[in-house]
């Protein structure tokens, strides 16, 4: 029977609070000691009752009861691990100025154990230069941020600002833990912060999106990506302490703050952009759609169906192999990873197209993902989801990974060593 970790839930005063009652529930059903420390605020959105029944634990609120028990830094000082969910703009502006002010905040000051964020809040409050200040700030503290994703948001507004999925959080926070056990050094903080930042001070590129060939100067053939996929890429990478470029291909969500971000919109400017980025990267991503065609010819001025009549022909020239290209010309050393994205439903022959493509592409390992015109079972293109199987060089099948495109993300990125 494993030792039970303890662990802090924090839970500030934002609509998604309620979402913090499944990530309490999934650390209880790991067989972890949950302990919630909510503000005052957060009990507005979230019953005291229904967390204690789930967490099997008094919640705790009030900075000023238990002051004989020092309960204000005994908390913290008994955690091994520490997850704030959702983390308001406030809470984050408090956390990274270190203001203790209530029994959360003292909580986080009194520990030494590893801190995993999950922001919440409208997508102006996200970009808002004090809050992309403050993210940078803890980041560079090597705390754990997961997400925030991009979504519906209150009312009716949709954006960036949408809490991670609980099950996504308790992913990455129980990743954290397992981290730093396995570092197995005496203080937990510095196992915490050389852990969560793996990915520190190495160069990642990442493209995303889908491609556009123009047709004339209103249409172009594209595809269905949106890019979601890439963006948890460079967001996952970034939480890691890598420094990232990504190569954003005509996006459908937005481009993480604090990376370089490359606008390109054809294959051609893709293929210029990532190739001129590689020469300075240790690590590779190709996460966008890119065309294999594109039109020979692009019309000067809008084609009109009363010019060109009931039908019209199209000359398609191919467009240079990018994860082929990068492959070829790696440097020693150089990581690279490529996406296929295919439609074939059956399970054995999904695996000989990748096999095949990761023999033509040379790339040191292929995330191969099944895609439908309907985002079949919710995965894949413009979904919030994913579902992958990940190919080494030699064929065999090295990962499997599915759930939100966060957690995919990560999965991808524990390859990199």
């Amino acid at each position: 029977m494993k030792t039970p970790r303890t662990i802090v839930v924090g839970i500030t005063g934002g609509i998604a609070a309620y979402k913090a009652v499944n990530i309490v529930r999934a650390f209880v059903l790991n067989g972890d000691s949950v302990h919630v420390v909510a503000t005052e605020a957060a009990l507005r959105f979230v019953g005291k009752p229904t967390l204690e029944a789930i967490s099997r634990n008094a919640v705790h609120t009030d900075l000023y009861e238990g002051v004989a028990e020092v309960r204000h830094v005994a908390i913290g000082q008994g955690a091994d691990l520490i997850v704030v969910a959702p983390a308001t703009a406030n809470s984050i502006a408090k956390l990274a100025v270190g203001l203790a002010d209530d029994l959360l905040g003292n909580t986080i000051l009194a520990s030494t154990a590893p801190l995993v964020i999950a922001p919440a809040m409208h997508t102006e409050m996200w970009n808002n230069a004090a809050t992309v200040a403050n993210m940078a700030l803890l980041r560079a503290r090597g705390i754990t941020i997961v997400g925030p994703a991009s979504g519906r948001l209150t009312g009716t507004d949709s954006g960036v600002g949408r809490m991670e999925e609980p099950e996504t959080i308790v992913a990455v926070a129980l990743a954290v833990l397992d981290q730093v056990a396995a570092a197995d050094v005496s203080h937990a903080g510095e196992a915490a912060a050389s852990a969560v930042q793996d990915l520190a001070g190495r160069r990642v590129l990442i493209s995303a999106g889908g491609t556009r060939e123009p047709l004339d100067p209103v249409r172009f053939l594209g595809n269905r990506s949106s890019g979601k996929q890439g963006v948890a890429l460079a967001e996952a990478a970034q939480a890691r302490g890598a420094q990232v470029t990504l190569v954003a291909a005509n996006l459908e969500v937005a481009a993480p703050t604090g990376v370089t971000t490359v606008l390109v919109s054809s294959a051609l400017e893709l293929h210029e952009a990532m190739t001129l980025a590689a020469e300075t990267s240790e690590i590779i991503i190709m996460a966008a759609a890119v065309a294999d065609y594109r039109p020979k010819t692009v019309r000067p001025g809008k084609i009109k169906k009363e010019d060109v009549g009931d039908t019209l022909t199209l000359e398609l020239v191919k467009n240079p192999d990018i994860l082929a290209g990068l492959s070829a010309a790696r440097r020693p050393g150089q990581l690279i990873i490529g996406f296929a994205a295919e439609t074939e439903t059956d399970a054995d022959r999904l695996l000989v197209l990748g096999r095949d493509k990761i023999i033509r592409k040379g790339c040191d390992y292929l995330v191969l993902n099944r895609v439908g015109h309907s985002a079949d079972e919710g995965v894949g293109f413009g979904t919030e989801r994913n579902a992958v199987t990940v190919l080494d060089r030699h064929g065999d099948i090295v990962n499997e990974a599915s759930g939100s495109k966060m957690s995919v993300a990560h999965c991808i990125l524990d390859l990199i060593r």
